[in-house]
């Protein structure tokens, strides 16, 4: 089912959580709503569902208007972070209630009711804890079976939130790889909220990023990942290093030292921020080299054939706090290099990429 965003704003009080907002959700795609706490993503997916209604704007479901109608009537399923369940019911009832309320010409009958239970439990590959109740099933369990019971209804489509908030990072990496099978068996429409850069660009066929209750960017996490269109895309999508400076021909001017660039829509004098990934940052051990940022290394961190190098820039404090950096290498280089803690260094950047300075320009 396509789903259609024209124009929804959202205040509460003072606060104003979605700003004009107008988004297309093709039928059949699995899309992340990522952005910091706070950025409108939740609202958005509610206004959606129906459970919040928006100040203007309309809700547009498979070419009809929705603006108006409840969450029923709109038939999505909504999953929530803490799972929702009721604690009272065995794991099949809990599936089974969407069915069982629904008015008497409705209704399946019992039979079929069981059946599609069971379908939806052998689904989720959770059938041997049909009767066993929510408080006896671990939290990737509990989601799983959330997930069934929102399926149980038939939606037109499948809205979650932060289905994976509340698990721990092993089980969060097994759900996420589970979800994105699912929904390429099913192939229903789905938009999940999330606030993790890494299960955004891993699950979904599309990101919509968000900022401020504005979209910053909407592409496919690839196309997010190396072509961000903002600064705060920059900053908020996986891990930078970040410059504050000003122009100079070719170089960055960063205090007393200088980085270069090959941007070609900056002028002469213009205050910036500049990015650059880990594994595009490079160190020099030679500390008198003429171009680079001095750093200190902070701590050297192994893991397998990738060396993570911590550092601190030498003396350099910003908005009253350190500026720390990151360096990713292969495990040969690190050793070529002969790096170690407290070793005084240069770093310089294969890819620098410069927007304007603006207030509020990084990333949380």
């Amino acid at each position: 089912m396509s789903i259609e965003v024209q124009r929804v704003s959202k205040t509460f009080g003072t606060f104003k959580a979605l700003d004009n907002v107008s988004l297309n959700f093709p039928d059949g795609e699995l899309v992340a709503l990522l952005g910091p706490s706070g950025c409108g993503k939740t609202t958005l997916l509610r206004v959606i569902a129906g459970l919040e209604h928006a100040d203007s704007g309309r809700i547009i479901l498979d070419g009809d208007d929705a603006t108006d109608k409840d969450v029923r009537q709109r038939r999505v399923g909504f999953v929530f972070q803490h799972y929702a369940l009721f604690r009272h019911m065995t794991v099949f009832e809990n599936i089974a209630f969407g069915l069982r309320v629904r008015p008497r010409r409705q209704r399946p009958s019992e039979r079929e009711i069981r059946a599609k239970v069971e379908r939806l439990l052998e689904l989720v590959q959770l059938s041997w804890v049909a009767s066993r109740f929510p408080s006896q099933l671990s939290g990737g369990q509990r989601q799983r079976i959330a997930l069934a019971r929102a399926l149980a209804v038939e939606p037109r489509v499948l809205l979650l939130d932060e289905p994976f908030g509340a698990l721990d990072a092993k089980v969060r990496k097994e759900l996420r790889r589970w979800l994105r099978a699912l929904h390429d068996e099913l192939h229903i429409s789905s938009i999940f909220v999330t606030h993790d850069q890494e299960e955004a660009l891993e699950v979904s066929d599309r990101i919509v990023l968000i900022n401020k209750g504005r979209i910053e960017q909407i592409g496919k996490p690839k196309e997010i990942y190396e072509t961000p269109a903002t600064a705060f895309a920059y900053g908020f999508i996986g891990p930078v290093n970040e410059f504050h400076g000003r122009v100079e021909g070719d170089y960055l001017r960063i205090g007393n030292e200088r980085l270069r660039h090959h941007a070609e829509h900056v002028k002469d004098g213009q205050q910036v921020v500049a990015f650059v990934r880990p594994h595009e940052t490079e160190i020099v051990a030679d500390p008198v080299s003429d171009e680079g940022i001095t750093a200190s290394i902070n701590r050297i961190l192994g893991s397998g054939a990738v060396t993570r190098v911590e550092l601190v820039a030498n003396g350099a404090a910003r908005r009253g706090r350190k500026e720390f950096f990151e360096v990713e290498l292969p495990e040969s280089q690190t050793a070529s290099l002969g790096l170690f803690p407290g070793q005084s260094v240069k770093l310089k950047s294969r890819r620098l990429s410069i927007f304007p300075e603006q207030n509020g320009t990084s990333a949380p």
